[in-house]
């Protein structure tokens, strides 16, 4: 899995972080995501998914799903 996000459009709503904190963190300064790892191991596939249904701008975006 490859996921990608678009910092632009983030609304710092925080439902990544709290979904997958492995996955997601936030600045600091003004709370827009921050992707931690764009290739997550298979085992977070469910999360970065569940990551992506919560974000209410819709910025979380899955770019290549698990051969």
């Amino acid at each position: 899995m490859e996921i990608a996000v678009d910092e632009d459009r983030c609304v710092a709503a925080g439902h990544c972080v709290v979904a997958a904190p492995e996955i997601f963190d936030q600045r600091e300064e003004d709370g827009v995501v921050v992707l931690l790892d764009p290739r997550p191991p298979a085992t977070a596939q469910d999360t970065v998914r569940e990551a992506a249904l919560l974000c209410p701008a819709a910025v979380i975006r899955v770019l290549r799903a698990p051969s």
